[in-house]
């Protein structure tokens, strides 16, 4: 059994001593006050069982509200049935208050009494007066009178106490606090003895130092104590805490629970006052005085339901009690509680998320100021990367009053959103939906290509293509949108070598028959389809792509005609110009609308970081969760990262990358050639031939297949004829090679020219390959674009050749020079094939530290020193006159030889460590 009466001796104290003054025949009367829960009954029935010990007999009433109906029915039931009342006015209170003066000293007069009166501020008003005015007349009598009276700050002002006119010789007052944590331990520890102590700690939040709430939630919670203390009610039976809760709310007020409620629903939703005023908040959201609210919520920190959070927002002691002020409120009222937040809120200057979130649980508001605040709200948690967030919104926001101009808009992004977040199914029925809405044409173009790219993302090509065409066909009139969907039908046969060929054939057709109906996107698809096809040179790809660029394109079709040209320029390894027009494209494209450009430019800054040997920002997507749409197949992202693993020698985690996707499934497309491409180099690393050369083989099938001849996509032929010759296949190796070195001196940039001739160098062997060894080296070191990852393989083939013409000095300057670029780029496999080759040059063991602050060049070394101190990378490279990118690509050197994550680690890492 539960002692409920922990920490309260001074009570029982006080009500021993007045028990034996009425022995004496010294009555009184004594007041226990308190806020509900804190046990005043429990107190008044010890009290009574106490005084029953000593030979007082205990007369009781409890008041109710009903007693008001009748004068003095509160002191009737404690001194019994008076048969004179039947003959008395109920109007005449002296009468009838002396007649029961008279029984009280008739009772008194055989026996000392106790009167124990529960609840006196409910009993009636006639009663009250005549128990005060008894008071004054007890000293002389064998009597105490002890009641008990609830004393709680609430919105509505309580009607003055039973004592208040009384003087204090007259009676003693006694006000019960709330338990102390440790004593609402203690009593929980007496019914479960082998509590945890964090479970004990929870309980004892959730009851607030109220007895009351405690025993209530050791009934819900009887037996084995679940971990941790839920935070929802449903998971209480048979219910006794948000009974206990519903009945601390009534008998506070409507008014009270009102303002509790309100407060609850503010704390669940997140929304602190963004005047830093939460008492005026709560006033404005519920109607209450701002005055009592304020007071209110003192009074509830200071008896512990209400604790300081964050900010000094008042928050519930826990989530469990916060959810039983909720329950069962009614859904309206709670909803219209929401909308009054949002408002309030809104006018407060809240943050444009705070308030949506109010009308994710308002009813249709039915005004302007509602979706812009949506629409305002979507944009930034998507800015955010909050997708989940901006669903919510979208769909809250289509429950508005709309156009339906406006309901496709809303649709579009909200189907797009939805494909972000894996839901094809959800996505693609949106955007059908959006496209049969009345919109304007551009709208209609928006929704056809978002839907087109989720359809092509799923494997639907066919459906797509017949969607755009349609919808190309209702664009009469409007011939810029007509050459966009054109464009997109276009990009997006990408997925399908039919639709390919067929949309292909038909742009190179209207170019030389109707040159005016293609667009400058479509051109530029075309420019693309020669590069890819081995038809045309570099330079003249970039030529033809700056005149493009300089000619007015509409502007739906502008995404194409940018993300085109970044991919052909960084074919060119025009590398700069590209990530220019990368960020360029991404400008112009909401994140929040499916685009098929949008992934494009993300693929296409992705073989950027790759060209640049930038292991760091690839690597990077492999800690980050794969974010990728509803694609059934891997992206050309993907294909990075699996090689940066490699490069990185973390081929575990490589493999098991690439384990995760089902290529079987994967619809046909130039990226999952890319990941074929990259799988057959994971595959070779961990020392299985037959399957590279299998993934290597059908990635150049797949590219034929699709008229995809030149090495500026995949240089599947350079890896067969590597392999070709190490599987002692050295004539096809040579012919490979050869075909590859062809191709690029068509397209003619250092990165696919150097590559071919260090693998022609490689399978020719002899001293004619050392010589197209020692081109490919001069080539690449020349190149105007960073190429360590095509020259770092060239200086080891170079080397390895010197070693077999007996060259082993120049072998061996050949190796360093590959060893120390391979570490400064982290590229740790090409390190450690480097080394090897030393080895077997007859190099000594390099004996230089590679890790810590005494592997860090000057250059290095300068560069992290002035970040340690706080500079900025622009001030770096303003005070070291060097360009900014070089200053990142320093720290990423810095932060490997460190191992360091963080720039806040850059100064104790400096001073601690030396050699790794």
């Amino acid at each position: 059994m539960i002692n409920a009466l922990r920490e309260r001796d001074d009570a029982h104290t006080l009500l021993a001593a007045g028990t034996e003054r009425a022995l004496r025949g010294v009555g009184g009367l004594v007041l226990l006050r308190g806020a509900t829960g804190t046990g005043r009954t429990a107190v008044l029935e010890a009290a009574a069982a106490h005084a029953a010990e000593r030979g007082l007999r205990v007369l009781r009433a409890r008041c109710s509200p009903e007693d008001d109906g009748m004068p003095l029915s509160t002191v009737g039931r404690l001194l019994g049935h008076v048969p004179e009342y039947a003959g008395m006015p109920s109007s005449d209170y002296h009468r009838r208050a002396a007649r029961l003066w008279e029984l009280l000293g008739s009772s008194a007069a055989r026996s000392p009494l106790l009167l124990a009166v529960d609840d006196v501020h409910l009993a009636d008003r006639s009663s009250r007066r005549w128990l005060a005015e008894a008071a004054g007349h007890l000293d002389r009598m064998p009597v105490l009178i002890v009641a008990t009276e609830r004393s709680q700050y609430d919105i509505d002002p309580q009607p003055v106490g039973l004592t208040h006119a009384l003087s204090a010789s007259f009676v003693r007052t006694h006000t019960l606090a709330p338990l102390t944590d440790e004593a609402s331990a203690e009593m929980l520890r007496a019914h479960l003895p082998e509590a945890d102590p964090e479970w004990t700690a929870e309980c004892v939040r959730a009851s607030a130092g109220h007895p009351l709430l405690l025993l209530a939630l050791l009934e819900d919670l009887r037996g084995t104590p679940p971990l941790p203390l839920p935070d929802s009610c449903a998971a209480l039976y048979p219910g006794a805490y948000p009974a206990a809760v519903a009945w601390w709310l009534d008998s506070a007020g409507t008014a009270t629970a009102d303002v509790a409620r309100a407060l609850a629903a503010l704390e669940e939703v997140g929304t602190p006052d963004p005047g830093g005023d939460p008492p005026a908040l709560l006033a404005e959201t519920t109607g209450a005085d701002p005055a009592r609210v304020a007071g209110w919520l003192t009074a509830m920190t200071r008896l512990g339901l209400l604790r300081p959070g964050a900010g000094r927002q008042p928050r519930y002691a826990h989530p469990l009690l916060r959810d039983a002020v909720l329950t069962g409120w009614p859904t309206p009222r709670r909803q219209e509680v929401h909308r009054a937040a949002a408002e309030a809120l809104l006018s407060r200057g809240g943050r444009v998320e705070a308030v949506a979130r109010h009308l994710l649980r308002a009813p249709v508001v039915g005004k302007p100021w509602a979706l812009r605040v949506l629409r305002d709200a979507v944009t930034v948690a998507v800015d955010a990367s909050r997708t989940e967030h901006a669903v919510g919104y979208l769909r809250r926001a289509l429950d508005e009053p709309l156009s339906d101009a406006r309901r496709q808009r809303l649709l579009t992004e909200l189907g797009s959103l939805e494909y972000h977040s894996a839901d094809a199914g959800a996505a693609i029925s949106r955007l059908a939906e959006a496209l049969h809405l009345e919109g304007e044409p551009r709208d209609r173009v928006h929704t056809a290509i978002a839907l087109g790219t989720a359809l092509a993302g799923q494997g639907e090509v066919r459906t797509a293509m017949g969607m755009l065409r349609r919808t190309e066909a209702g664009l009469a009139g409007h011939p810029g949108l007509a050459r966009t969907v054109q464009t997109a039908t276009a990009f997006l046969s990408d997925h399908d070598q039919i639709q390919r060929q067929e949309a292909y054939g038909w742009l190179g057709e209207t170019a030389a028959r109707s040159p005016e109906l293609l667009g400058t996107a479509g051109r530029a698809l075309l420019v693309r389809h020669a590069a890819t096809a081995g038809l045309v040179s570099a330079q003249d790809a970039m030529k033809q792509v700056h005149a493009l660029l300089a000619e007015p394109a509409d502007p739906s079709a502008e995404p194409f005609l940018l993300g085109t040209a970044a991919a052909v320029a960084q074919w060119a390894d025009e590398l700069d110009e590209a990530e220019r027009l990368v960020e360029r494209g991404m400008a112009l494209q909401s994140c929040s609308l499916l685009h098929p450009m949008h992934r494009a430019l993300v693929s296409t800054r992705a073989d950027i970081a790759a060209a640049r040997g930038d292991q760091a920002t690839l690597l990077a997507h492999a800690a980050a969760p794969r974010r990728t749409p509803a694609d059934a197949g891997p992206g050309n992202v993907d294909a990075h990262v699996l090689m940066a693993l490699v490069h990185a020698d973390r081929t575990d985690e490589a493999q098991r990358l690439a384990a995760g996707f089902d290529l079987r499934r994967a619809p046909d497309s130039w990226e999952l050639n890319r990941f074929l491409y990259a799988r057959g180099v994971l595959r070779a690393a961990v020392g299985d031939p037959a399957g590279a050369l299998t993934d290597w083989l059908e990635c150049g099938r797949r590219q034929l297949a699709r008229e995809v001849v030149s090495p500026v996509v995949t240089p599947w032929r350079t890896a067969v004829a590597e392999h070709g010759l190490t599987a002692g296949r050295a004539g096809e190796a040579v012919e490979l090679a050869e075909e590859e070195l062809r191709l690029a001196e068509v397209w003619n940039t250092p990165r696919t020219v150097g590559r071919a001739l260090r693998v022609l160098g490689t399978v020719t062997g002899g001293r004619r390959g050392l010589e197209l060894a020692g081109e490919a080296v001069r080539i690449l070191r020349g190149a105007p674009a960073d190429t360590d990852m095509e020259l770092i393989p060239a200086l080891l083939a170079q080397g390895r050749q010197l070693i077999g013409a007996g060259e082993r000095s120049r072998a061996r300057d050949s190796l360093r020079e590959a060893s120390e670029r391979a570490e400064r780029k982290g590229a740790v496999r090409f390190h450690a094939l480097a080394a090897s080759a030393l080895r077997e040059g007859g190099a000594r063991h390099h004996s230089s530290p590679r890790t810590g602050s005494a592997a860090l060049t000057p250059s290095e070394r300068r560069v992290a020193e002035l970040a340690a101190g706080g500079r900025t990378n622009a001030e770096i490279a303003g005070l070291l006159h060097l360009a900014r990118r070089t200053v990142e690509t320093h720290l990423t050197h810095v932060y490997r030889k460190l191992r360091i994550r963080r720039r806040s680690e850059l100064a104790g890492a400096l001073g601690a460590r030396g050699v790794g």
